[in-house]
C-alpha cells in the first residue's frame, strides 16, 4: 500500500493550493478530487459568475457610451449562449492551469471519490475507487453545497428545473423573462445584475431588512439604489413560503401573495460537505454542520486539518487558499495562524462593493472605542472621469485608542482591486500617522484612502 506524507481530500482552492504548497516544501502529496479540479469556485462559482458579469459590464459600456461622448449604432444585447460558451472556455483554461500547477509541483492527483476508512497506528487509511493509501497527515477540503430550504413545492421545483442553484443558473443559454431570486447575498446580487443586463425582469426576495448581509448599512444602501435604478425589484423583510412552476408565494407583514416567475434562483446560503467522506470513522467533531478547527486549521484529531468551506468559517476562495497554507505550515513546524478579521470580501456587481475588518457597529459591539468617517468617491479624479453616477462612498473605521484602521467598506468602481490595501493596513496595525505618509498613484480611485485618513480627527 503506497504511503504519502499528506493526503488532501478535495481539489478546490483550499485543497489544490495546499497540495501544491506542501509538495513544493518537500512533502509527498496525494490529492483526491471526484469532479473537476478547482472546485465550486472555479467551475460553478467565482470565476464563471465574474465572466458573465464582465459581459454585462461590456454591454453597460455600449448602452451608456453616449454619456462619455461615444455613440454606437445598432442595438446592444447579450447573447446568453455565446456568453456561456465563453464562460466554459475560460473555466476550461483555468482548470488546465490548476492541473499543470499540481503536475509541476509533483502532486499525485486522482479523479476519484475519497473515503477515510480508519486510522492505523500513526497512519490514516484512505481508499479511492480502486486502491487504498496511507498518510501521516490528512487535509480535508471537501467544500460546500447550496442549501435548499424546506419549502412547500421546493423539491419538485428543483427536480423539474424551475428552481435553480448557482450551478444551473450559470449555464442558462436562454434568459428567463421573469427571474425571482431567493436571497440578497453575494450570489443573488451578482446574478441579479447579470440577468437584469441580459433582459430578465428580476425580483430579489430577502428575509432581512437589508441586502448584502453584514455589509455596512450605508454601503449596502448605495448598492441597492444603483440596482433599483437598473430596474431590479427588492422585496425586503419577505420570505418565500411556497414554490410551484410559474409562481412563487411570498409572505411579509401585509400577508401572502403570488409572484409570477419563469425561473427561481435559490441562493440562501451554503452548507459544508461533511458527509460521505468517512470523517466519522476517525472521530472528527462537527458543530453547526461544519468540521471544528482552531486558528492553525487543526481538528480535534491529531494530524488532521480542515480547510475551506468545510470548516464553515469564511466561505471564500481566498480564505481557503490561506487556510491551506496555514495547515501545511503547521505540518512543517512553522508558526502560522489564521486571522479571519482581515479577510476582504467583494460583491462583483456594478458598482462593486468591498469590505474588510469591522463595520463601526461591529467594532462598538466588540467593545472597541471606535469611530468612522464616510467619504464620497468624488474625492478621486479618476472616479469622476470614469463615472456619471457619483454615488460611490468609502467608510473607514478606526480605533480611537490605538489610532489604527480596523475596518473599511466601499461601494464604487475598482473596489475589489484596492480593498486589499486597506486590509493590509488593518492587518499590520499601521499607525494612522504612518498611513498619512503613504503615496498613492494619481489619478486612481484608491487615493480616497489617503483622503479618508486625513479626515480622521485624532
Amino acid at each position: 500500500m503506497e504511503i504519502f506524507d499528506v493526503i488532501v481530500i478535495g481539489g478546490g482552492p483550499g485543497g489544490y493550493n495546499a497540495a501544491a504548497y506542501a509538495s513544493a516544501n518537500g512533502l509527498s502529496v496525494l490529492l483526491f478530487e471526484k469532479d473537476e479540479l478547482g472546485g465550486v469556485c472555479l467551475n460553478e462559482g467565482c470565476v464563471p459568475s465574474k465572466t458573465l458579469l464582465n459581459s454585462a459590464k461590456v454591454l453597460n459600456g455600449f448602452l451608456h457610451g453616449k454619456d462619455f461622448g461615444v455613440e454606437f449604432t445598432g442595438e446592444g444585447r447579450i447573447d446568453a449562449r455565446a456568453v456561456v460558451d465563453r464562460k466554459n472556455r475560460v473555466v476550461k483554461r483555468l482548470v488546465a492551469g490548476v492541473r499543470s500547477k499540481l503536475k509541476s509541483a509533483g502532486v499525485t492527483v486522482l479523479k476519484e471519490k475519497a473515503y477515510i476508512e480508519k486510522k492505523e497506528g500513526e497512519f490514516f487509511k484512505v481508499s479511492g475507487t480502486s486502491s487504498a493509501f496511507l498518510s501521516k497527515y490528512l487535509i480535508i477540503a471537501t467544500g460546500s453545497h447550496a442549501f435548499i430550504p424546506d419549502i412547500e413545492g421546493m423539491g419538485e421545483a428543483v427536480e423539474n428545473g424551475f428552481a435553480l442553484t448557482n450551478k444551473e443558473i450559470l449555464n442558462l443559454t436562454e434568459v428567463p423573462g421573469k427571474l425571482l431570486i431567493m436571497g440578497g447575498g453575494v450570489i443573488g446580487l451578482e446574478m441579479a445584475d447579470y440577468y437584469n443586463a441580459a433582459g430578465a425582469e428580476v425580483t430579489i426576495v430577502e428575509m432581512l431588512p437589508k441586502i448584502a448581509g453584514a455589509t455596512d448599512n450605508a454601503v449596502s444602501a448605495v448598492l441597492k439604489k444603483a440596482l433599483e435604478k437598473k430596474g431590479i425589484t427588492f422585496l425586503l423583510g419577505t420570505k418565500v413560503t411556497k414554490i410551484k412552476n410559474g409562481a412563487v408565494t411570498v409572505s411579509d407583514d401585509d400577508g401572502e401573495r403570488d409572484i409570477a416567475a419563469d425561473k427561481v434562483l435559490v441562493s440562501v446560503g451554503r452548507r459544508a460537505n461533511v458527509s460521505g467522506s468517512g470523517i466519522e470513522n476517525i472521530g472528527l467533531s462537527v458543530e453547526k454542520g461544519a468540521i471544528v478547527t482552531d486558528e492553525k486549521m487543526r481538528t480535534d484529531v491529531k494530524n488532521v486539518y480542515a480547510v475551506g468551506d468545510v470548516n464553515g468559517k469564511v466561505m471564500l476562495a481566498h480564505t481557503a487558499y490561506r487556510e491551506g497554507e496555514v495547515a501545511v505550515n503547521d505540518i512543517l513546524g512553522k508558526n502560522d495562524a489564521m486571522n479571519y478579521g482581515v479577510i476582504p470580501s467583494v460583491i462583483y456587481t456594478y458598482p462593486e462593493v468591498a469590505s474588510a475588518g469591522y463595520t463601526a457597529e461591529e467594532a462598538i459591539a466588540a467593545g472597541i472605542n471606535a469611530d468612522e468617517i464616510s467619504l464620497s468617491l468624488m474625492y478621486s479624479g479618476r472616479y469622476i472621469a470614469e463615472n456619471t453616477d457619483y454615488t460611490g462612498i468609502m467608510k473607514l473605521v478606526y480605533d480611537k485608542d490605538e489610532k489604527t484602521l480596523i475596518g473599511a467598506s466601499v461601494a464604487g468602481s475598482y473596489a475589489s482591486e484596492y480593498i486589499v490595501a486597506v486590509s493590509d493596513l488593518i492587518n499590520l496595525k499601521v499607525p494612522l500617522e504612518r498611513v498619512k505618509k503613504l503615496v498613492y498613484p494619481h489619478p486612481t480611485v484608491c487615493e480616497v484612502i489617503r483622503e479618508g485618513v486625513f479626515e480622521i480627527k485624532q
